[in-house]
């Protein structure tokens, strides 16, 4: 039987016209870290720098835009969708072209943390923008397909970069940041309408966001799904940090070749979206989580004893992590509808927080990496722990 959809008010946006802007809005934050990376090295040169000092404008990248997530959701609760979108994207537009002008990797480094602050607005408001119009399963399909989008960024984004550097210089990654900044502001401003019915500047306040983020988290409904979603892709986000050592390192591909073996990743959780958009024409959304939940775990277990009974080997890596991509694909629509239905007068808070509980799983498990002194069995211990954890702590919250 066909699951109904379910509409929470009258829709302002139609679900294509709403997953075209979540798609565009939330590519914005990996593609700009992807597209960055493969003119890391010829920044070296070109600032006269260190391999770290270049490493630090990611990380500040990242740095700005976990934390902005925080704010920028509540602001959208406080003054509109649209209002804080144009804002924060014209600070993105801004930043970026203080980046393509830095004299130095210390105002290089400046940018791109200003940089991940516009692009934070991205992900935190295109999911309360669902929210605002849409639950259930059509909320799920739009999740979905917002979440196929965000994969196909990052996956094509460092061959842009690449063909881009060899094409023209390190300048030319940035102009084609600020192209795609101006451009999203345009279609934006005269595109999208304001899907928040009834915004509060109160909620904007300090005292509003404290309250609305300690009402999030002492709230089952919202804590079971954003602690599952953030175990498993802060996962994936940790395993990202723990892939170049083991791969290029320790199984001894060059990095164009690693490049290209991460397709296979990407292109996973690519399928996984596709064959889930096919499964939620016949089934509810809710009816994978589990089954989704225990194939991530499948995978997760699949990579230690992978790591752990053979030699490191690139299939032998890349086949368990393409399990558990895919799987990611299978539960993440329903988990973020999940988490997100209850609060329609605080999505951009619960949106952002979700999304911040995500980043932090992540920078947990690639701090807890930074402790072992061998890759391979960080990477054979922290995202398998984390797979099997986040599948428990679905099953003893859903019976509780």
């Amino acid at each position: 039987m066909t699951a109904q959809p379910h509409v929470s008010q009258t829709t302002i946006l139609s679900e294509r016209a709403t997953s075209a802007f979540g798609a565009m809005l939330v590519a914005i934050g990996p593609i700009s870290m992807a597209l960055y990376t493969p003119a890391m090295p010829t920044l070296v040169t070109a600032f006269g720098t260190t391999m770290a000092m270049v490493k630090a404008t990611l990380t500040a990248y990242f740095a700005g835009f976990a934390l902005a997530q925080l704010v920028c959701g509540p602001l959208s609760d406080g003054y509109g969708r649209k209002p804080v979108v144009l804002g924060f994207l014209a600070l993105y537009v801004a930043a970026s072209l203080v980046a393509l002008v830095a004299p130095t990797a210390e105002w290089l480094i400046a940018a791109r943390f200003v940089q991940g602050v516009g692009a934070a607005a991205g992900v935190a408001i295109s999911r309360a923008i669902v929210r605002d119009s849409f639950t259930g399963q059509q909320s799920a399909r739009i999740m979905n397909t917002i979440g196929i989008w965000l994969a196909v960024g990052p996956a094509l984004s460092p061959t842009i970069g690449g063909i881009l550097l060899q094409v023209f210089d390190w300048h030319a990654i940035f102009v084609s940041m600020v192209v795609y900044g101006v451009v999203l502001l345009a279609v934006v401003a005269v595109g999208l309408p304001e899907t928040n019915r009834t915004p509060d500047p109160a909620r904007a306040r300090p005292a509003g966001l404290v309250s609305a983020y300690r009402m999030l988290l002492a709230d089952r409904r919202f804590l079971r799904p954003s602690l599952v979603v953030g175990l498993t892709i802060g996962g994936l986000y940790a395993l990202g940090t723990m892939l170049p050592f083991v791969i290029i390192e320790r199984v001894g591909l060059s990095p164009t070749a690693f490049g290209l073996g991460m397709l296979m990743q990407s292109g996973s959780f690519i399928a996984g979206g596709i064959v889930t958009r096919r499964l939620l024409k016949r089934m509810d959304a809710g009816r994978l989580v589990i089954p989704g939940l225990v194939l991530c775990a499948t995978g997760g277990v699949m990579l230690f004893a992978s790591l752990s009974l053979l030699p490191p080997s690139f299939l032998g890596i890349m086949g368990p992590v393409g399990v558990f991509a895919f799987a990611l694909a299978l539960f993440m629509p329903a988990m973020t509808t999940e988490g997100l239905a209850p609060f329609p007068q605080a999505a951009g808070a619960a949106a952002a927080l979700m999304g911040f509980l995500q980043m932090g799983g992540g920078f947990a498990g690639s701090a807890i990496a930074t402790l072992f002194a061998d890759p391979v069995l960080a990477l054979a211990t922290i995202v398998p722990a984390m797979t099997v954890i986040g599948l428990g702590l679905a099953l003893a919250l859903r019976k509780a």
